[in-house]
């Protein structure tokens, strides 16, 4: 894979907004090849569908209130909180009060990053 590695700074007010899914909303702020954040954006309702992926994940609350379910296990969970997905382990959200969650992975989401690029 070639070098990837997005600008130093993140600017919100500047950087694009992608659309992922009914009232589910993303930016990057900043990645390489090992690395990526994002800070993406639910509406009341809106539901991160349950996935797995080869990636560690980790997320923070930014706003909001979430149900999040990892594996078996689910929680609420609200500003300030997070949560670990192993690499392969089920995981999703439901958005109780929208909210903003920062989610990081190691390595590259290389499915997001083409999102970029399109």
């Amino acid at each position: 894979m070639n070098k990837i590695l997005s600008r130093p700074f993140f600017i919100s007010s500047c950087e694009p907004v992608y659309v992922v899914d009914k009232g589910v909303t993303r930016q990057f702020i900043g990645y390489t090849n090992d690395i990526m954040t994002v800070k993406v954006f639910f509406e009341k309702g809106a539901i991160g569908y349950t996935h797995s992926h080869p990636h560690v994940q980790t997320a923070y609350i930014d706003s909001g209130k979430f149900e999040v379910t990892i594996g078996n296990e689910t929680q609420i969970l609200e500003a300030g909180d997070g949560f670990v997905a192993e690499p392969n382990i089920e995981h999703g959200v439901v958005c109780l009060e929208a909210g903003i969650i920062i989610d990081t992975f190691n390595p590259i989401r290389e499915d997001f990053y083409a999102t970029i690029n399109k």
